[in-house]
């Protein structure tokens, strides 16, 4: 065994990666940067900073791959290829911009030596130069430095033709490369898991991975041909992770069930493999199951994809043809619209997903599980008071729009059922009834948690909000739709003032009436024989005590993110640095904790299994990267003017913090 150590630079290493020189080995995880993180590492090498050290495997076996996330197919060597094990994040990146990746549209700024990806402003400024117009491979430098010299630059044409010159010569810049030579692949694996504890840290998963690709060569290509079937299906959350966890939370172990999933390095082969098989059983009923009889047709509406879990535990203990007590089927189904509901996996899922497995081991499952819930006595209502103030972040999404598509509601425009998302994707389509363009100079000054709450979300296609609602009120449009189909997703006619901009507020009001209505029509459907109806109320029976509102103020360049909390009787204000939320966010695809200053403190914003944690006064704020990039699109898509900022901050909160998710954003909890 032996490292041999030697330098290479960067476009002799894309070279290699086009001509199947340079391989991904199945150990690897996905490609997880970021456009902003791609614009810095180009930056670092324009400087002149270290690039770092690449470590790369070669072997005689054949060593299983994964496709590199280049976007272009990779050759056949005419060499034994290196295996990368560490670097796969920056070479990839490096590819995409050399290669003129759509998602690698990296700018510079030949005033200011800024990068950054492009944009609708970059594109119209003479000052911005793609990365690619200069390292590409019919890069015409000449003609580029004439564009430039007659855009009325502050700095001189020899200046100009330096900083070009400086960009170009990145593809030049060397990487130290360490090449392993003699190592098996168990060790290589190893070593793999050693070295990337440093940079990105490993999660737990990507260790179950790695591990079990250096036990079972190929079985993480099942795991994503898997993921890739029901992803065709509309059910794209069902990728390696979760199919990891799913298959932790299957192994026949004896004692107390657990869903850690480093309980996946010490399983023996054979209980995996008889785990992976339980997986795709309960994959095969729960999907079809969940599609037909509760018309769920995609993973996007789920407010957590662990919520799928338990139902494909169940399902998969059984024999591929057994059949289940319609009962007892019907009461899995009230369970699945109750956790979701209620955001049972919306913070840490492990002890509640151990919890709920456990509980499919009792006699009655469904009461059991229901339990866990404390819904096993009253069952599972929702009150407009549930709704106030909810947002398409809200587990009532799913709710909301299952009560709709039950209730045969159709789209006003083509016709048929209405569809959650467009063919192919997971984007939520849905249009606002009174347009929120209208809302924003109303003189009756409708704030932004009003303009994007639930309660003003109607569930058709874009032709219908572009053709039908346009910026009308729907007073104006509402007699081009059918009365049933009006009942149908639930939009208050009776008086005809809430159909009016002024009537807004009442608009709120009066629909999240029917919705709730809606909505318990459905959950009754499903309720199981041993809940008593007549004792159902709603799981948010007390008095509000605590709130979050993030709130965006803004000047041009200048932001401003304004927390204010309720906690109890105590009240907390605090400004959010936007500047350093932004970036630690971007070091968190990367699976980097970072500080954000919060209040005038330093505060963490910590990356775990579950999603990302910033302490925001009382409360520890918790959601999914997806949730935290929404929540502040949001605070600012209506922004104030920053002059408006409140300068007065309370000092950072002193006590113990509760966590708050971010779905429940701007609305008083119990």
């Amino acid at each position: 065994m032996a490292v041999e150590r030697t330098n290479r630079d960067i476009k002799s290493l894309i070279g290699q990666i086009a001509d199947g020189e340079i391989m991904l080995p199945e150990i690897q995880r996905g490609y997880v940067w970021r456009a902003s993180q791609v614009a810095k590492l180009v930056e670092s090498l324009y400087l002149g900073y270290p690039a770092g050290t690449l470590l790369l495997w070669k072997t005689d076996e054949g060593a299983e791959t994964r496709t590199a996330a280049t976007g272009s197919g990779q050759g056949l060597p005419s060499v034994m290829p290196l295996y990368l094990l560490d670097g796969q994040q920056r070479l990839t990146s490096l590819y995409r911009v050399f290669k003129d990746h759509p998602a690698a549209q990296i700018v510079f700024n030949i005033e200011t030596e800024a990068f950054q990806n492009q944009s609708n402003a970059t594109l119209r400024s003479p000052k911005w130069v793609r990365v690619y117009d200069v390292v590409g491979p019919e890069a015409d430098s000449f003609t580029l430095q004439m564009q430039l010299r007659s855009a009325g630059l502050s700095i001189d044409n020899a200046e100009i033709g330096r900083r070009l010159k400086a960009l170009e010569s990145i593809s030049q810049r060397d990487f130290h490369m360490e090449v392993l030579h003699g190592f098996g692949y168990e060790e290589v694996t190893q070593i793999f898991v050693r070295v990337n504890s440093g940079g990105r840290p490993l999660k737990t998963t990507d260790l179950a991975m790695a591990t079990l690709s250096a036990r079972s060569p190929g079985f993480l290509g099942e795991l994503e041909k898997e993921s890739a079937r029901w992803a065709d299906h509309g059910y794209r959350a069902v990728d390696t992770n979760f199919l990891i966890k799913a298959i932790t939370l299957s192994l026949s172990i004896s004692g107390k069930r657990t869903s850690s999933v480093s309980r996946l390095t010490t399983a023996s082969r054979e209980s995996v493999a008889e785990a992976w098989e339980r997986v795709r059983r309960g994959l095969e009923r729960v999907v079809p199951l969940l599609s037909e009889q509760l018309l769920v047709p995609t993973s996007a509406l789920l407010s957590s994809v662990s919520v799928l879990h338990p139902l494909i535990v169940f399902y998969g203990r059984l024999p591929a043809d057994a059949k289940v007590d319609p009962e007892v089927e019907k009461g899995l189904l009230y369970w699945f619209l109750a956790a979701s509901g209620s955001n049972r996996y919306g913070g840490a899922t492990d002890s509640a997903l151990t919890q709920d497995v456990n509980a499919l081991d009792s006699v009655e499952p469904v009461r059991a599980l229901l339990a866990n819930l404390r819904l096993e006595e009253k069952g599972f209502r929702v009150t407009a008071r549930d709704l106030a103030g909810r947002n398409i972040q809200s587990p009532y999404i799913m709710l909301s729009y299952l009560a709709a598509a039950h209730s045969g509601a159709e789209d006003w425009w083509a016709g048929g059922p209405i569809s959650v998302v467009a063919e192919g994707t997971d984007k939520l389509q849905y249009s606002s009834l009174h347009p929120a363009a209208q809302l924003r100079n109303h003189r009756n000054k409708y704030s932004s948690a009003e303009i994007n709450e639930l309660a003003n979300i109607v569930f058709v296609s874009p032709q219908t909000a572009k053709n039908m609602i346009g910026n009308r009120s729907p007073a104006e449009y509402i007699g081009e739709v059918q009365a049933d189909d009006l009942a149908a997703h639930a939009v208050p006619t009776a008086d005809p003032r809430v159909l009016e901009f002024d009537g807004f507020r009442e608009f709120l009001v009066a629909r999240r009436a029917l919705l709730a209505g809606r909505i318990n029509a459905l959950l009754e459907r499903f309720r199981p024989s041993f809940i008593d109806a007549g004792d159902a109320s709603s799981v948010s029976s007390e008095a509000p005590r605590r709130s979050l509102a993030l709130t965006g103020y803004g000047a041009g360049s200048r932001t401003v993110l304004l927390a204010e909390a309720q906690a109890g009787t105590q009240h907390w204000v605090g400004r959010i640095d936007t500047a350093e939320l932004d970036a630690a966010l971007d070091a968190a695809a990367s699976g980097l904790d970072s500080d954000v200053t919060v209040a005038g403190e330093s505060a963490p914003l910590a990356v775990d299994e579950d999603g990302i944690t910033l302490p925001v006064g009382p409360f520890r704020l918790r959601g999914t990267a997806d949730q935290w990039r929404l929540a502040l699109k949001e605070a600012f898509s209506d922004a104030l003017p920053a002059a408006d900022c409140p300068e007065q901050e309370l000092q950072a909160w002193v006590g113990e913090a509760e966590e708050y998710l971010l779905t429940d954003l701007g609305v008083q909890r119990p």
